[in-house]
């Protein structure tokens, strides 16, 4: 029995979705912050939040980014990590996803290697932002979407494009196109050799085996992000309850397989070596 920890992310709305999809998938910055109560208490170690405009689509905008830091941490102060996305979802240029990042100097933030450092001619401004983070004790989570990526992130690693020495990463398993559910088995092309496993990687996963995904990724020493951002389904193919349930029910699996949970702070020290 494993006696390994594991840090629960939630990913609760992503950029695409809306409460038609779930009537549960938190919206506002009101909803996020209620959704991050109940997921922290469900088990959950970090959020992962996207932010919407009055229309309901994908935002970046700093103003909104610290109103949402501000109100989640009124329900829970540092009880959970906090982490922003910079992604683009079709509608920012790499400018703009670095400098709403430096505008709100958030705790963590999320970095889509394919949007922010897609080619050679954009590998100096990526290093410089990178180095700029540093500095700023931001903690950025690279999102790597293949096994392609994922060899050159460990590329840019060894050329010192990156300068952490043990920067975390997050593995996609399967697409936001939904052709098909993820399986297990696709975590295997993240972590055969000769590709390198990073000293700290997290998987989501897409359709109703994500939580079989998820305890996949435990077992081979890896920690998990859940949620309605890349699932709306139980295992058995019903539609969640909400967000916290997915926690709840993951959390569920790993504690009797000998997994403890980790909280914020045991997340904060892990990721504080850089």
């Amino acid at each position: 029995m494993s006696t390994a920890s594991v840090a629960i992310a939630v990913a609760p709305n992503g950029g695409r979705r809306t409460k038609a999809d779930h009537p549960a998938l938190p919206i506002t910055v009101e909803d996020l912050a209620r959704d991050a109560r109940a997921c922290r208490e469900a088990g959950a170690a970090m959020i992962h939040a996207h932010i919407r405009d009055v229309q309901g689509r994908h935002l970046l905008d700093a103003d909104t980014y610290r109103a949402a830091i501000a109100a989640i941490a009124r329900e829970i102060g540092r009880g959970l990590v906090i982490q922003i996305t910079s992604e683009s979802v079709g509608r920012y240029a790499p400018e703009a996803q670095m400098a709403v990042v430096k505008a709100v100097r958030p705790e963590a933030v999320s970095l889509a290697l394919r949007e922010l450092a897609p080619d050679s001619a954009s590998e100096p401004a990526f290093a410089e932002f990178l180095g700029w983070l540093r500095r700023e004790h931001v903690v950025p989570q690279i999102i790597l979407y293949s096994a392609a990526e994922a060899q050159r992130f460990a590329d840019l690693t060894r050329r010192g494009v990156i300068p952490f020495e043990r920067l975390p990463v997050l593995f996609v398993l399967g697409s936001y196109a939904g052709t098909r559910d993820s399986e297990p088995a696709d975590l295997e092309a993240f972590l055969a050799p000769p590709l390198s496993i990073p000293a700290h990687w997290m998987v989501c996963a897409f359709g109703r085996h994500e939580a079989d995904c998820l305890v996949a990724t435990a077992q081979r020493g890896g920690h998990a992000r859940v949620g309605f951002e890349n699932n709306l389904q139980q295992a058995d193919g019903r539609p969640a309850i909400d967000n916290a349930s997915q926690v709840r029910a993951l959390a569920a699996r790993l504690q009797p397989a000998g997994f403890a949970l980790q909280g914020a702070d045991d997340l904060r020290a892990a990721w504080a070596t850089n």
